[in-house]
């Protein structure tokens, strides 16, 4: 049976997990424990931001407590999806929830290359420019960085999902992943989707490596500048941060571009699924620990809102 028009189909079957009930059963528990490992750290970073007034004035935690946001959307794009299929072993997705959750995957993506610029940014402001720190990142600076960046993010989920929305599909649609992956869904589309991989490669790539390179730039002046300091702890300190946020950022981009911005001849539903996986749950789940638990100022939020006064140091 050829292509139907798109509004006609009304499921996806996801094919990317396991069809064996002992496997499933074993897939299970570890789905739902990263989920949830995520969710509670991120939105416990996200609270303890919000209800602490020093760590609410502070410019860094502001936008830290979206970040956090931006990862509780990111991984329940596909997670809720993945662990019904795991639980009930149905793999049928509706249409109308295919596309939504398209949509809100591509923008919660997308909001965090953004956020994640705004991050670099800042540190740069604050390491290279401390005296004009205070200034520039003002609350309302603040708000319209923060502002743009779910604006723009929203548009971009738009225009890729009206995109999608326009072609035929064939009755029942098979996807070799655990999600509605949008380069799976152009794999199966009929009719014509120049415009789409269009997008993908000129407004995607703009979305993806304008960020990046931002954060490159901000961060190899932090260094440099850091690097130009006398050889205390202060700054060691301050590079192996740097360090480890850097490495976050590499595996998230690594493998967006990964994904993204290449030829369609190249394309492998498996190894894409893979690393869909890898950098929808890992980089989420790891984000509360590099960026904010570890830090001495998050862990005092976290005993005042306990009510035990300041943490202790070797906390």
């Amino acid at each position: 049976m050829g292509p139907r028009n798109g509004t006609s189909v009304s499921e996806f079957v996801l094919l990317g997990l396991a069809s064996c009930p002992a496997t499933r059963r074993l897939l299970f528990p570890l789905f739902l424990g990263t989920y949830l490992a995520t969710l509670l750290g991120n939105l416990l970073v996200a609270l303890l931001i919000r209800r602490d007034p020093r760590l609410h004035r502070a410019p860094m935690y502001f936008f830290l407590a979206h970040l956090s946001l931006a990862d509780v959307g990111f991984t329940s794009a596909a997670a809720p999806t993945a662990l019904g299929t795991l639980a009930s072993g149905s793999r049928a997705v509706p249409y109308a929830a295919c596309l939504a959750q398209n949509y809100i995957f591509i923008a919660f993506r997308v909001l965090e290359n953004f956020l994640l610029a705004v991050m670099a940014y800042d540190r740069y402001l604050a390491v290279c420019r401390p005296l004009r720190y205070t200034a520039v990142m003002s609350p309302g600076r603040r708000w319209g960085l923060v502002g743009a960046s779910w604006g723009l993010a929203q548009l971009h989920a738009l225009l890729h999902t009206l995109l999608l929305a326009r072609l035929p599909f064939a009755a029942r649609p098979r996807l070799r992943h655990f999600f509605c992956d949008l380069r799976q869904l152009l794999a199966l589309a009929g009719g014509d989707t120049r415009p789409n991989h269009a997008a993908i490669l000129a407004e995607g790539s703009l979305a993806v490596l304008g960020p990046l390179l931002l954060v490159a730039g901000s961060y190899g002046r932090v260094v440099a500048t850091l690097a130009r300091l006398p050889a205390a702890r202060g700054w060691r300190r301050a590079l192996s941060t740097c360090g480890a946020h850097l490495a976050t950022v590499a595996l998230f981009y690594g493998t967006i571009i990964g994904l993204f911005l290449r030829p369609a001849g190249s394309y492998a539903p498996w190894r894409d699924m893979v690393a869909t996986l890898l950098y929808s749950t890992v980089s989420p789940l790891l984000n509360p620990f590099i960026y904010s638990l570890r830090n001495q100022e998050m862990r005092g939020a976290l005993w005042r809102a306990l009510g035990r006064g300041p943490a202790p140091l070797g906390a």
